[in-house]
């Protein structure tokens, strides 16, 4: 059962899974930084201050008039975080967009080098080596 699971550790596509999750993390939090550093603040600039981080209705419990999210949650209160999920939508649409980008390069990429390939196969062949000394060949005996 060690020897199987050495084998299955040992296989590329194991390997390679554990890079793209290591960086899909980072990526992530690259994306979350952006979202909430960048986007966030040039939205709530156009839709007049809007915070969409701190968009919530309690649903149970008493909250204070005005406070954040982060104070409602503590307070013991069940809210409705809509701004949150307002923003995973925002985190998502960027993620998908950058991975539909790359992709797209990847594929193009992929096509020019089959082009190249396939201009280098239908290259017309010269005359074979041994082509040229039988022509050398047919050369001197006349």
């Amino acid at each position: 059962m060690l020897q199987e699971f050495k084998d299955f550790i040992a296989k590329g596509n194991v390997m390679d899974m554990a890079v793209g999750i290591i960086i899909g993390a980072a990526f992530t939090a690259i994306v979350s930084s952006l979202v909430a550093d960048l986007i966030n603040p040039i939205i709530g600039l156009f839709m007049g201050g809007i915070d969409f981080t701190n968009m919530y209705a309690t649903l149970s419990g008493t909250v204070a008039e005005g406070a954040s999210l982060e104070a409602a949650r503590e307070s013991g209160a069940a809210v409705f975080a809509y701004g949150s999920f307002i923003m995973a939508i925002i985190n998502f649409l960027i993620i998908a967009f950058v991975v539909f980008m790359l992709v797209r390069y990847v594929n193009k990429a992929k096509e020019a080098a089959a082009k190249e390939e396939e201009a280098a196969e239908e290259a017309p062949a010269g005359p074979s080596e041994v082509d040229l000394l039988v022509e050398i060949r047919d050369a001197l005996k006349k």
